[in-house]
């Protein structure tokens, strides 16, 4: 849900030192000479009903990765600017919509519908454009970009705030006063940095865009020539996201592991369906078969326009034999985790992972199924362990050693044959309240009436107990 704009002014508040400074202002709160940096005691004294709330760096980063990604639609190359905007190579793209004019129109409109409040620029340099970009925005024609850098602040030059000051106190307020200076003595007093950032501004230096290779994003969609609304309907258009889903995987060696689908209908509400995978897998049919009941359980309301996929979660994924049956085995496993993890919640689906220990109960642990790979247990050199482990539960009517008759979970049974015992003594460097009466003699037991029981007795204790059974 996107949240609603502040009416009035407002800031984003950050920690810096022993104090609070706004991180970044509104239109409203600028207006006010609110800026960047000053501290929210003095911002209050300016205007007490100001409106704030705690910035979160770690969003707001996420927020221009994804922007950056967005703006690749305009420029093969978009860099970060810093944490508070991107700056974007153009050179051979603006005609393709018309001009540059045409180009930051678009870019502007688009992201104003989007909800953003953006200034942009397009000049000749970046230098250029980062001034321009914050002092109004517009376009810079070639060959004019002294013209229109002249009359800025000094500030548009991205100089630190102490050198800002020196100048200030030297009467240097704006772009011209710097280009009247001579060189060398500027250079002297107040060092490299005035010039440098001027000649970068004027393209007498170079300034590369510094980008980076964009992360693999899998996702795919259709829009349809006519509102659907059966779920058969909805499955063929999956299918065929899938199949194009699944070629992208493949063709990067990755697996999917989570998906989501985008069901956009006419009304433009969009319902989302999320599914988790066992293990990563690009098998269209089988992944198809998870997102059925979420289809037929969907409300497609007056229809569904348009369909989105995409495997927001992925791990690597090597090619596989065909016709493996150990990989089918493990195929089929994932499938039935995969069903229950969806339906039940993965962390609800567990299995056991063998730990060292000489006690049944610490002998293994409980891990989600679809997070930790089986696991081999080590082979062991002493009696069998059962496969069904339980807490103790006591017998009763028990009569013989070891037990010829009992009763358990309200049935009979009687022994046929008993191997044994198998003593275990408690690790005496741990307080365990179940092991307080100390060592146990363990009873492999099979019965008459079918069951193969696992019993201990407590030498110090009359009593029998069933801990497991055997398969």
């Amino acid at each position: 849900m996107r949240k609603r704009p502040v009416a009035g002014p407002f800031a984003l508040i950050a920690r810096a030192g022993n104090s609070d400074r706004l991180h970044c202002v509104n239109s409203a709160a600028a207006g006010l000479g609110l800026h960047r940096g000053m501290p929210l005691a003095d911002a209050r004294a300016v205007f007490p009903d100001l409106s704030t709330a705690p910035a979160d760096p770690a969003l707001e980063a996420e927020g221009l990765r994804r922007l950056r990604r967005w703006m690749l639609r305009y420029a093969p190359l978009v860099g970060l600017e810093g944490g508070e905007g991107l700056v974007a190579d153009i050179t051979g793209a603006a005609h393709l919509l018309g001009g540059e004019a045409a180009l930051r129109e678009d870019v502007q409109a688009r992201l104003e519908r989007a909800g953003f409040d953006a200034r942009t620029a397009i000049a000749p340099t970046r230098g250029a454009a980062w001034a321009l970009a914050r002092h109004g925005g517009g376009v810079i024609a070639e060959g004019r970009v002294e013209q229109a850098l002249a009359p800025l602040p000094l500030a548009a030059l991205r100089l630190s705030d102490d050198l800002l000051e020196s100048l200030a106190r030297m009467g240097l307020n704006r772009i011209r006063d710097l280009m009247d200076q001579p060189r060398a003595p500027m250079a002297r007093r107040f060092g490299p940095q005035p010039a440098q950032r001027l000649d970068q501004a004027l393209g007498l230096l170079p300034e590369p865009i510094a980008t980076f290779a964009e992360a693999p994003h899998f996702d795919v969609r259709i829009s349809l020539p006519e509102p659907i609304g059966l779920t058969a309907d909805v499955m063929a258009g999956l299918d065929r996201l899938l199949e194009r889903l699944c070629a992208k995987l493949a063709q990067a060696q990755m697996g999917a592991r989570r998906l989501r689908l985008d069901l956009q209908r006419v009304d433009h509400e969009t319902l989302h369906i999320d599914i988790g995978l066992a293990r990563p897998m690009r098998d269209p049919a089988r992944i198809s078969a998870l997102f059925l009941r979420h289809v037929e359980e969907a409300d497609s309301g007056f229809g569904i326009e348009a369909l989105r996929l995409e495997a927001h979660v992925v791990e690597p994924l090597a090619p596989e034999q065909i016709g493996n049956q150990a990989a089918k085995a493990e195929d089929d496993l994932a499938d039935l985790i995969s069903q229950l993890g969806n339906r039940l919640g993965f962390g609800a689906v567990i299995r056991a992972h063998p730990v060292e220990s000489r006690l049944p109960e610490r002998s293994f642990v409980k891990v989600p199924a679809a997070y930790r790979p089986p696991s081999l247990w080590p082979a062991r050199s002493g009696p069998k362990r059962p496969v069904i482990f339980f807490a103790p539960e006591q017998l009763v009517s028990v009569s013989g050693h070891p037990p010829v008759s009992f009763r358990w979970r309200r049935m009979a049974f009687h022994t046929w044959r008993a191997h044994g015992p198998e003593r275990i003594t408690p690790d005496w460097w741990e307080d365990d309240p179940a092991w307080g009466l100390g060592m146990r003699d363990y009873w492999r037991v099979e019965t008459r009436e079918g069951p193969r029981l696992w019993l201990f007795h407590t030498p110090q204790s009359p009593g029998w107990s069933v801990q497991g059974e055997f398969l």
